[in-house]
């Protein structure tokens, strides 16, 4: 697990490895992700976007970015988590994805960024 704090906003990261899927006659190595939002600190906060840049070893770097995460734009009280889950597809067998989530202090109307740490996407052969 991958965990970093940012303005009391604790973002845990865990990766899977899915195995391989054709799309479109391509092969890709397909990796899940989940992620838990901790809101440590005293404010009340809403994510509203998020970006992330994807790394594949044999492409060049993808910029994704956009409303909430996975439909949603969580509200989260002192000491809420909350969880969801995501994945990517890379035509390498390693790669990493690292970004940030745009979030507001609902008491104050302050924007401000949280980071998510880099963290790796590679198939187990490669982790031994």
């Amino acid at each position: 697990m991958i965990q970093q704090i940012t303005k009391g906003i604790k973002i845990s990261v865990v990766t899977h490895y899915n195995g391989t899927s054709f799309r479109e006659d391509r092969l890709y190595h397909v990796f899940s992700y989940e992620i838990s939002i901790e809101n440590k600190s005293t404010n009340t906060v809403k994510l509203t976007d998020r970006f992330w840049k994807i790394y594949d070893s044999l492409k060049p770097t993808e910029i994704v970015s956009g409303e909430g995460v996975v439909g949603q734009t969580p509200t989260l009280k002192p000491n809420d988590i909350y969880t969801y889950n995501s994945g990517c597809f890379l035509e390498s067998n390693m790669g990493a994805m690292k970004g940030f989530y745009t979030m507001i202090n609902l008491e104050n109307y302050e924007q401000f960024k949280v980071f998510i740490p880099t963290f790796q996407l590679t198939t187990p052969v490669l982790s031994n």
